[in-house]
């Protein structure tokens, strides 16, 4: 061939080339979806495994998990960009949650965490969160000094502990016991309720002795505090263990013949969790419990479509931990959104100039007094099972007066 043509049909074919890859470039670009952009990236810190409470860190996972292909259905955030969750096991202990938080602001690039529930990780990790500069949601840490700080990037939805205490005073109050007894493990949510307890016995003139005993978490056998505490002769018994240790007081409290005679009040909401039944039998009967949700809840539109898709994916009640962290990764969608950012000191702006939709009520965060730092509270209700494998669903509402739907039955002697 002449050696001209070559050059000239090289020429004309490389220009068509180049004229069909920016035609294909340019058909690929309006053709990609925007999530092609990067995702925004929120962690959920929480405990996945022992010592920590390591079913109610599930139970958060997934609800964030729901929220989080909640909003990619719909579109995600700043105009196409998905939510991508990291999830980092804190273990139930400071190191590990700091770690964990080092790790997922540093490497993986999370423009916010929520997960928390131990009160003792948490005050590990808003400390680092303040000097990384990341806002952090506490799921279920309910220790007062936690807000009490005035951190500019802790915020909180889920009751404080003077609140829970004042609660349960009006109660003993109400059912005018008069020698309650207190056994709790020695982490700040522990040690904070026994302090607060005493304090508030004196401030709000509650007409009863109070013995405290606080133990170890780590250790295997309660019998010895248990049979101290049985002696005392008390007519109230208050369970402050998170996970694990709850269960053991429990059991080891039945077997010493201390409970179900004895009322026995669990401090936080894990009878409400499937497993309960499966842990303790019948030694869980006649327990009274505080819960932050009940099924017969009026819930926003918001919480009504979890809890319907909730139902559908798992044919059973959602349980509260699940509730808050769903609502706390839509809500720091709709602050990403208003900031028109996923930069954390923009979203931390948003999060205190907007008014956002929760599972149960609209939640704003203010600056308040003490405590009331960035903290939105939710209810609080005192349940109690009276059968055998009784349903959540079927427990009655024993506390506040305004909201009870039966009253606190005393166990039939063994």
């Amino acid at each position: 061939m002449s050696p001209t043509i070559p050059n000239w049909r090289t020429v004309t074919m490389l220009n068509a080339l180049r004229t069909c890859l920016l035609v294909a470039t340019a058909a690929a670009s309006l053709a990609t979806p925007a999530f092609a952009q990067a995702p925004v990236k929120i962690g959920v810190l929480t405990p996945l495994s022992p010592p920590g409470d390591a079913t109610a860190g599930q139970f958060i996972a997934r609800g964030a998990k729901m929220a989080a292909e909640e909003i990619n259905s719909q579109g995600g955030v700043l105009g196409g960009r998905k939510i991508e969750l990291i999830v980092e096991d804190d273990a139930g202990t400071p190191e590990k949650g700091a770690a964990g938080l080092r790790k997922i602001v540093s490497q993986d690039r999370v423009v916010a965490v929520v997960g928390q529930f131990h009160s003792s990780v948490t005050e590990a990790v808003q400390d680092l969160a303040e000097q990384l500069k990341v806002p952090v949601f506490l799921t279920q840490s309910s220790a007062k000094k936690l807000t009490e700080k005035h951190l500019t990037y802790t915020f909180r939805t889920h009751v404080i502990d003077p609140d829970r205490v004042t609660l349960w005073n009006k109660w003993i109050q109400q059912q005018g016991f008069k020698r309650v007894a207190i056994l709790a493990e020695n982490t700040d949510y522990g040690v904070g309720l026994i302090e607060e307890t005493k304090k508030q016995f004196a401030s709000m003139n509650v007409k009863a002795e109070l013995k405290t005993i606080i133990f170890d978490r780590a250790v295997v056998d309660l019998t010895p505090q248990l049979l101290e505490i049985k002696n005392w002769k008390p007519d109230l018994f208050i369970n402050i263990g998170i996970g694990t240790p709850m269960y053991l007081i429990t059991k080891q409290a039945y077997d010493v013949g201390l409970i179900p005679a004895t009322p026995m009040l669990i401090s936080y909401d894990a009878p409400a969790r499937p497993e309960y039944w499966k842990n303790l039998g019948e030694k869980g009967t006649y327990a009274t419990f505080i819960v932050y949700y009940h099924p017969t809840m009026k819930l926003t539109p918001r919480g009504e479509a979890f809890r319907t898709r909730y139902l559908e994916q798992f044919k059973e009640q959602p349980v509260y931990g699940g509730l808050n962290a769903y609502a706390q990764v839509m809500l720091l969608a709709d602050a990403i959104n208003a900031a028109k950012s996923d930069k954390p000191d923009d979203i931390v702006k948003a999060l205190l100039g907007t008014k956002f939709t929760g599972w149960n009520g609209t939640i704003s965060f203010t600056r308040g007094e003490g405590p009331y730092w960035q903290q939105w509270t939710p209810p609080m209700l005192f349940l109690q099972y009276t059968k055998l494998e009784q349903p959540f669903t079927e427990a009655k509402i024993v506390y506040p007066p305004e909201l009870k739907t039966g009253d606190l039955m005393m166990a039939p002697k063994r």
